[in-house]
C-alpha cells in the first residue's frame, strides 16, 4: 500500500504565501515524476507543476513566476511554495506521484486526498 498525504493548505489573503507539503509512505521502491494539481469549484482538475527525479520542473502558465515546486528524494516528499497568491488560485490542491513498489513493477499513479487553499480578496 502507498499513501500520499498533503498538508499546508489554509486561508490566506491575496498577495500572501503558502507552502504545501506532500509525503509519500508505504511500499515504495522508487518515485518518478511528482506533481501538484488543483481543482476549483465547478472546474476540471488542472496540472499546476511537475518535477522529475532529477529536479527538472514545469509549470502551468497561470502560476509561472509565483509558484515553485521542489522535492526531497530522501524523504519521499514534494513541496509547492506559492507566493503572490490570487483569489483565482482558490482550489483543492492534490499531490500526485508515479511510484513503483519493486524493481519488477511499473510506476503507478497515486493521489493524495487534497488540501484546500482559499485566497481572499
Amino acid at each position: 500500500q502507498v499513501q500520499l498525504v498533503e498538508s499546508g493548505g489554509g486561508l490566506v489573503q491575496a498577495g500572501g504565501s503558502l507552502r504545501l507539503s506532500c509525503a509519500a509512505s508505504g511500499n515504495i521502491f522508487s518515485i518518478n515524476t511528482m506533481a501538484w494539481h488543483r481543482q476549483a469549484p465547478g472546474k476540471q482538475r488542472e496540472l499546476v507543476a511537475t518535477i522529475t527525479t532529477g529536479g527538472n520542473t514545469n509549470y502551468a502558465d497561470s502560476v509561472k513566476g509565483r509558484f515553485a515546486i521542489s522535492r526531497d528524494n530522501a524523504k519521499n516528499m514534494v513541496f509547492l511554495q506559492m507566493n503572490s497568491l490570487k483569489p483565482e488560485d482558490t482550489a483543492v490542491y492534490y499531490c500526485n506521484a508515479q511510484i513503483s513498489s519493486s524493481v519488477w513493477t511499473v510506476w503507478k499513479d497515486y493521489w493524495g486526498q487534497g488540501t484546500q487553499v482559499t485566497v481572499s480578496s
